[in-house]
């Protein structure tokens, strides 16, 4: 009798412990909006700062000169957004390419209906060289194919902003 009730009871604990542990978990995505002209992500940006911005061009020239700039303010629109997060966007370059923006701390999101908007972005640009692994990474995130992931052989010079606000402007 004395088996019966301790098998009862530990049956009753793995249950009642199984049935815990199976918990939803939400995965994560960008957050819901429209991005509205003014609307702002992570801090706001003045209007003071969004008439001074600079183009993309622009600072890819003053970016010739130095390796990083602090507190600047750049216009552009909006390629790309990370489709699984919201953690990053693109700006379209006169060249074709594009300029890589993370957010400041990954201290907010952006929503994937700020893709063909313009923006005014506020924060530091540097001069960089990404690593193979962390292009992969990104393509993975923007959903690419995996021949367009297996594609990338190469490290990559490239412009990177981390923007501390974005905001949405005509």
């Amino acid at each position: 009798m004395k088996r019966i009730l301790i098998y009862t009871s530990l049956f009753f604990i793995s249950f009642t412990a199984l049935s815990f542990s199976q918990e939803n978990v939400e995965k994560p995505t960008p957050p819901a909006g429209d991005a509205l002209v003014g609307d702002y992500y992570g801090t706001d940006v003045s209007g003071a700062v969004v008439n001074n911005a600079v183009s993309v061009e622009k600072l890819e020239g003053e970016l010739k000169t130095t390796k990083t700039i602090e507190g600047i303010a750049v216009k552009g629109e909006v390629t790309d957004v990370c489709a699984k997060k919201g953690c990053w966007i693109t700006l379209k370059t006169k060249d074709g390419e594009s300029l890589f923006v993370k957010m400041k701390d990954y201290a907010f999101f952006v929503p994937t209906a700020l893709k063909g908007k313009n923006v005014v972005l506020e924060g530091n640009a540097e001069k960089k060289v990404t690593s193979v692994e962390e292009l992969k990474h990104y393509a993975k995130d923007a959903k690419k194919t995996k021949a367009e992931i297996d594609a990338i052989k190469m490290p990559k010079e490239e412009i990177r902003f981390v923007a501390s606000g974005i905001k949405v402007v005509n």
